[in-house]
């Protein structure tokens, strides 16, 4: 997880918040992020099923960014 994020989450409470992740990324999907932000953020919930995308397929990811959100019960 990228330092700032971990800035961002020490700045601001998530208590009784829902955290969505999402990202794009060159291989490592999520690597332990989701788990990462559970610990830092022990008051929110954390949804595990985050969206990930590859890169090189983010020009093309919109439908499956419609679906997943969706699937959260958020339209777009």
């Amino acid at each position: 997880m990228p330092m700032v994020l971990y800035s961002f989450f020490e700045e601001y409470d998530f208590a009784g918040k829902t955290i969505i992740p999402f990202n794009s990324h060159n291989g490592s999907r999520f690597s332990s992020t989701i788990d990462t932000i559970a610990k830092l953020e022990p008051e929110a919930t954390v949804v595990t099923d985050g969206f990930t995308v590859h890169e090189s397929d983010v020009a093309d990811a919109a439908d499956d960014i419609a679906q997943w959100l969706n699937s959260l019960g958020i339209s777009k």
